[in-house]
């Protein structure tokens, strides 16, 4: 029998409980885990699920919670999974005695939602390990109370599991959400898997534990913005018709990829070893064309190249043989059919289901993952030193790859492959990220990814919200620098046609990239239509953690910071601070969102427009703060472009007052010999007798 929404918010369903119908066939589940516990930590690990439960139903719950624990390493409880569908429900249906905590419902519910969740019934969103909550039974406590939540409290969530409400003041944050906080010394992947599967500890990803995520809407934008960036760099062309985009990776935030190569005129060839996303993007209009033949994607590149047809080519198959395939090509004709290239496989998680070795069928390596996982460990290896291989000979006969910040450079370099930048720093490859070269300049502008979800679920709303946006983006556009009015008109041009490209998978959600002024100003104005009903619901705002200021991550956000802090996390969690105080509806900072757990730290948020002046107030105070403290980072470890960017703000805005870096204008300074010879001399001058006397 389906349930309701108001049976789901009425708390753990548990007189009498739910039938247990174990995992439903028809949707993709996640790969097993290895946690590897001792006996001593599986009866830990079962101790703590049960702990959600009177001792009354643990004999019947520890039982299958140990068969759930020894079968997919995790207790996931799929007794307690809802038969209601999942999906963002109008906000007025939540039964809520506040907005700010039924948009909360929705967002939660989005992410569930089986268009948009990766594996929802073991509650990932995308990325493979990106985890809504750790377990059922979690989605249920959270979501009574914030049905039963008044504007006095804020619901505390501990990787996860909601510790409670407790008492606050009405300008609170009505969520405050950490996933992953665990001490520095212990934050490495191994102890991951155990924490997760004792349920203490939960990977979040960016926009998964937080609630944010908008299905691959939320990277199709930016990712089409690198395309474009890619193109004028490494191509010196606007025009990127006839030239040939080569990735990987159709499953979350990777399933972008098609549509974005089609939006931005190229020919996007996404190779993809798991049937299920692939067919699921070509359903959803996402990817034009699917083939398994390797002559048949080959014979299309080179029709599509010759014709200059805008294609997004679905490969199922590996991709360490598509690139294989592309030099052969090459080595046969001289002729180089690629002229991009990149990876967005789920390197964050590269043993466990985030990459899929070559000479394995994907059934075969996932039994594999679980049987031996040493042996896996030793083929992803392997095939991360062939497919870099086969880049390096490409990208030497003119191909231009760039690493999309999954930390694939990263692990193919622990794999031993041949990716050394001689002379480089840190988080210095042998290509560079995206950031390095192509992104990391837009973020010292201040511009990042910034969304929108209409809580009506009305396609109306979101036509005229971005209306809204492109007018205002056209205003400011008419009084800004040439740099600047570039990524303008890129925008401008994306929301104007944003909607014939049919991108809604879940929520009526909507992304641009824009900076400071631009964000407070879109904001403002869609509160002022919510207050004259031209919108008919409220709205919420957040952004990607991917951002100027959410996110401290040497290999890829602040990859491009040079001042030795690219390993600091401050930042993200003054994001996080900074952002509680100033008004969002709910706060959340992640370890390990986008590269991995203990590679980085980020911060996010989402606020409530509802239309009143108050809500005014907390979009302009906390959208300010939360692009400048990125930009004042990025300006102080030597950025230009963020330097003048926070002048100019300072110019706008008074009250801001910011510490600016003065520059060594004489290299000689630095130099230890230099230095050297300049004391010297002085000394020679004191202990001279004209200097005595």
């Amino acid at each position: 029998m389906m349930s309701s929404l108001k049976e789901i918010c009425s708390g753990l369903p548990l007189d009498p409980l739910p039938s247990n119908r174990g995992r439903d066939p028809d949707v993709p589940h996640a790969p097993i885990r290895t946690p590897n516990l001792t006996a001593e930590e599986k009866r830990l690990a079962l101790r703590n699920a049960l702990r959600y439960f009177p001792p009354s139903h643990h004999a019947t719950l520890a039982p299958e919670f140990a068969q759930e624990l020894w079968q997919y390493g995790h207790i996931y409880m799929y007794r307690f999974c809802p038969t209601l569908h999942m999906r963002a429900y109008p906000i007025d249906q939540y039964p809520c005695r506040t907005r700010q905590a039924a948009s909360i419902m929705l967002m939660i519910m989005n992410n569930l939602d089986p268009a948009v969740a990766q594996f929802p019934q073991e509650l990932v969103t995308y990325g493979g390990n990106g985890q809504v909550f750790s377990n059922w039974a979690q989605f249920h406590l959270v979501m009574h109370y914030l049905s039963e939540m008044t504007e006095e409290q804020t619901l505390v969530m501990y990787s996860g599991h909601p510790m409670g409400l407790f008492p606050s003041l009405p300008s609170s944050p009505r969520a405050i959400i950490t996933n992953g906080m665990v001490i520095p010394n212990y934050s490495s992947k191994n102890q991951y898997e155990k924490m997760f599967a004792l349920g203490v500890s939960m990977y979040g990803q960016m926009t998964a534990g937080s609630y944010c995520y908008i299905g691959p809407q939320g990277i199709v934008h930016g990712t089409m913005l690198t395309v474009l960036n890619a193109g004028r760099r490494y191509l010196g062309s606007d025009d990127l018709r006839g030239r040939v985009l080569v990735t990987s990776g159709l499953g979350g935030m990777s399933g972008a990829q098609a549509k974005a190569a089609v939006i931005a005129g190229c020919i996007g060839v996404i190779a993809e070893v798991d049937e299920a996303p692939l067919r699921k993007r070509h359903e959803q209009g996402w990817l034009m064309e699917v083939t398994s033949s390797m002559d048949q994607c080959i014979k299309r590149i080179r029709e599509a190249k010759s014709s200059k047809t805008p294609l997004s080519l679905g490969f199922h198959g590996n991709i360490v043989d598509l690139w294989e395939r592309l030099l052969l090509e090459y080595e046969r004709t001289g002729e180089l059919l690629v002229d991009l290239g990149s990876d967005q496989t789920s390197l964050h998680n590269p043993y466990n289901g985030g990459y899929y070795p070559v000479r394995l069928s994907f059934h075969q390596a996932n039994q594999l993952m679980t049987t031996d996982p040493n042996r896996f460990r030793t083929m992803v290896q392997e095939s991360l030193r062939r497919q870099i291989k086969a880049i390096n000979k490409l990208s030497d006969a003119g191909m231009f790859f760039w690493d999309y910040g999954n930390a694939f450079l990263l692990e193919a370099q622990r794999a031993g492959a041949e990716v050394e930048k001689v002379g480089g720093g840190a988080t210095e490859f042998r290509y560079p990220s995206y950031v390095q070269h192509i992104m990391g300049d837009i973020f010292s502008l201040g511009f990042g990814p910034f969304r929108w979800v209409c809580t009506s679920g009305d396609p109306q709303d979101l036509s005229i919200t971005d209306n809204i946006a492109a007018t205002v983006l056209e205003e400011i556009s008419a009084s800004v620098n040439n740099q600047i009015r570039q990524q303008y008109n890129d925008n401008i041009r994306w929301i104007r046609e944003a909607g014939k490209h049919k991108m809604v998978v879940g929520s009526q959600a909507r992304i641009l990239y824009s900076d400071q002024k631009g964000r407070v100003c879109i904001a403002l104005a869609i509160n002022q239509a919510i207050a004259d009903g031209r919108v008919s619901a409220p709205v919420v705002i957040s952004r990607d953690h991917h951002d100027v200021s959410g996110t401290d991550s040497p290999f890829r956000e602040t990859s491009n910071v040079y001042d030795g802090s690219a390993f600091c996390a401050d930042m993200a969690v003054q994001n996080f601070v900074g952002d509680a105080f100033r008004g969002a509806t709910w706060v959340a900072l992640h370890n390990g969102g986008g590269v991995g757990w203990g590679e980085v730290m980020n911060g996010g948020f989402g606020l409530l427009l509802d239309g009143s002046e108050e809500a005014a107030k907390r979009a302009s105070l906390m959208l300010n703060w939360d692009v400048s403290n990125g930009v004042a980072r990025r300006c102080w470890s030597g950025n230009s472009n963020a330097y003048e960017t926070i002048q100019r703000t300072m110019e706008g805005n008074r009250q801001l007052r910011v510490t600016m870096p003065f520059p060594v204008q004489d290299e000689r300074v630095l130099d230890r010999r230099h230095c050297v010879a300049v004391v010297t001399k002085w000394l020679k001058i004191v202990k001279s007798p004209k200097h005595a006397t």
